[in-house]
């Protein structure tokens, strides 16, 4: 099974303004609506991206089923009279973050070789543990779809560099698809066309090649003779996942025959080598809402004591944990830390999500929101969230730590500044009709 493939692509027609058709992820300023306020002023008389997804921020708006049906009818609009570009193959994409250029491969994940179901270990699988209640109101947005735009960033562990990386040295030689600043401070991305037969057939039997069971136990020799992986789910974790659930839902009304070439089959991703230089791995902070700092802190020490956690100074911490409120998150000022030894999870995030899965269920009133950026935290504490800043992730222990534990504690870490999420730009008609 090849686990990665060339796509049919759609990309706008040239006179499109390319500045405002894409749209960042909609999982980012999830408790910032002024930000996605914005990007709607900007685009409220152009094509766009934003038009075609549902911000996260908006899930809970009582408009959200006209939301919906408005997603649905510009994406009909938007295939007969924008999307007029089409490119078989991948497209070669270069994103200039601050960490430096990103390069990434845009192409078709077999949804038939990924699972999101607990336990399993297939061959393409989520490196978080996947929120199954957040799957159905992104379900609602694909079913009756004929689009889908991803923001989906797949991880490859390719340390020879050899799949994604040796494009770089041959863009001159194709075709340049788009090459533009991206709205409200997201930067530069610039895209090429892989078209070429022998191209394809290199990084489809690459990526394949890196699922093989030998060589898996090479790479991992803890692991050695467990279900092997070849690609795992960087960030859209979610979004894969309701991509499953609706492959799912029509592959079951499908005869045997067409469920092998249905386009909701596969899912659009960009696929990236977590080697990168350019590739950032961040921690997921969060806000939680409804409760005071000395709440929060002292329910969290208890907790972690009557697990075996001790608390500790700096210097002989193994995990840490910075509470921040309205009354410490000002420039200048200390903020609330707490150190544990013992922790009962390996990952400090593991220890924070239980507690917080436990604090919330005997709280009703209080929520929690996760967060990309400190500063971010900062300023939802300044209004009035008590915020938790985790620890750096070391990017190194992903792909091990996935392997060999298992899927991360949910929310575990992001890719780059919320500014530095993948946009939504190429499409891919995933309705059976011909292009």
């Amino acid at each position: 099974m090849k686990p990665f493939i060339a796509a049919d692509i759609l990309l706008p027609a040239p006179q499109t303004d390319m500045g405002l058709w894409p749209a960042l992820a909609c999982d980012q300023f999830t408790s910032q609506p002024e930000y996605w306020q914005k990007a709607e002023a900007l685009t409220q008389n152009a094509p766009s991206t934003l038009h075609i997804t549902l911000p996260e921020a908006y899930l809970e708006s009582p408009d959200v089923d006209g939301r919906i049906a408005a997603i649905h009818t510009a994406m009909a609009d938007y295939r007969a009279r924008v999307l007029t570009r089409g490119v078989h193959g991948f497209v070669y994409v270069e994103r200039a973050t601050q960490s430096g250029v990103r390069q990434g491969l845009v192409g078709a994940v077999d949804l038939e070789a990924y699972s999101y179901e607990k336990g399993s270990a297939p061959l393409v699988r989520p490196s978080e543990n996947t929120i199954v209640e957040r799957i159905p109101p992104r379900l609602a947005v694909r079913r009756g779809a004929p689009l889908e735009t991803p923001h989906i960033m797949m991880l490859l562990d390719d340390a020879a560099c050899g799949v994604v990386e040796p494009f770089a040295k041959k863009k001159a030689a194709l075709e340049k698809l788009y090459d533009t600043e991206l709205m409200l401070g997201g930067g530069h991305i610039a895209g090429w066309a892989v078209t070429d037969a022998a191209d394809i057939a290199a990084v489809e039997n690459a990526v394949a090649a890196l699922g093989t069971q030998a060589a898996f136990d090479a790479k991992y020799p803890d692991a050695a003779g467990r279900p092997p992986l070849a690609v795992a789910v960087g960030d859209g974790n979610h979004s894969l996942a309701t991509a499953k659930a609706h492959w799912e839902e029509i592959k079951a009304a499908l005869p045997p025959a067409a469920r092998q070439s249905h386009p909701a089959r596969w899912c659009l991703v960009e696929l990236v080598n977590i080697h990168s230089p350019a590739l950032g791995i961040e921690p997921i902070h969060r806000a939680v809402f409804g409760v005071s700092m000395t709440e929060l802190a002292g329910a969290f020490l208890s907790f972690a004591a009557r697990h075996g956690a001790h608390a500790c100074g700096m210097a002989g911490a193994q995990q840490t944990f910075c509470f921040v409120d309205e009354t410490c998150a000002g420039p200048g000022t200390a903020e609330r830390v707490e150190c544990l030894k013992n922790a009962p999870w390996p990952l400090a995030v593991g220890t924070l999500d239980a507690f917080l899965t436990e604090f919330l269920a005997q709280r009703p009133g209080a929520k929690v929101d996760y967060i990309h950026g400190a500063d971010n935290v900062r300023a939802l504490a300044r209004a009035g969230a008590v915020g938790v800043i985790l620890p750096d992730f070391a990017k190194s222990d992903l792909f091990r730590g996935v392997v060999l534990g298992g899927v991360l504690p949910k929310k575990t870490f992001s890719m780059g500044h919320a500014e530095e999420k993948r946009y939504y730009l190429e499409c891919r008609q995933i309705a059976p009709q011909t292009l």
